[in-house]
């Protein structure tokens, strides 16, 4: 028996979180179950009524108490769309003060398949640590979406954003081999 592969969508607080629903409906196009966690800012940027009724599952921001059920099945993947500069830095800093960084940190011990699409502007990508970040994702093995950054206060690059990339990114992880492998140490 076959079960369905589960996809986490990590959605963080951008201009064009409110399309995750995109990458929903195409994750579960090609097979997958998914689930949504979003930042705390991210769940203002989405219509959580459409997308719990899409995924058939609460979308998921802070933590569970002790002895409450998981709403979600463990993630066999996980895209991270749209990924912000704080999320990011935060990311590789090992920083886990909210559920989505935790879920995000725990995930390469766990040697569960990552992709990340960042959007963010030119001026916040031209800080130091924005690069330095992507070096650090690419050594842990994340893969990373090429969307160039828009320029500043504009808002911009939404018709450029392709979030079908993520699933591109871990399809071919995992027609490699790897899904659920564990990351070398």
């Amino acid at each position: 028996m076959t079960t369905q592969p589960f996809l986490y969508v990590v959605v963080c607080a951008a201009g064009i979180a409110g399309d995750a629903h995109k990458l929903v409906a195409a994750a579960q196009h090609k097979g997958w179950g998914v689930g949504v966690v979003a930042t705390p800012q991210g769940l203002g940027f989405l219509d959580t009524q459409a997308i719990e009724a899409q995924t058939g599952h609460p979308i998921r921001s802070a933590w569970r108490s002790t002895g409450d059920p998981r709403p979600l099945p463990p993630a066999d993947a996980i895209a991270v769309a749209p990924a912000t500069f704080n999320t990011i830095n935060k990311w590789t800093a090992g920083i886990a003060d909210t559920l989505a960084l935790g879920i995000l940190c725990e995930a390469y011990g766990l040697g569960i398949p990552t992709a990340v699409l960042p959007y963010l502007n030119t001026a916040m990508a031209a800080h130091p640590a924005y690069g330095r970040s992507l070096g650090r994702l690419r050594e842990m093995g994340v893969l990373i979406g090429s969307y160039e950054p828009h320029r500043p206060k504009t808002g911009g690059g939404a018709d450029r954003f392709r979030w079908d990339e993520a699933l591109e990114l871990l399809e071919d992880r995992i027609d490699r081999g790897s899904l659920g492998a564990p990351h070398p140490s």
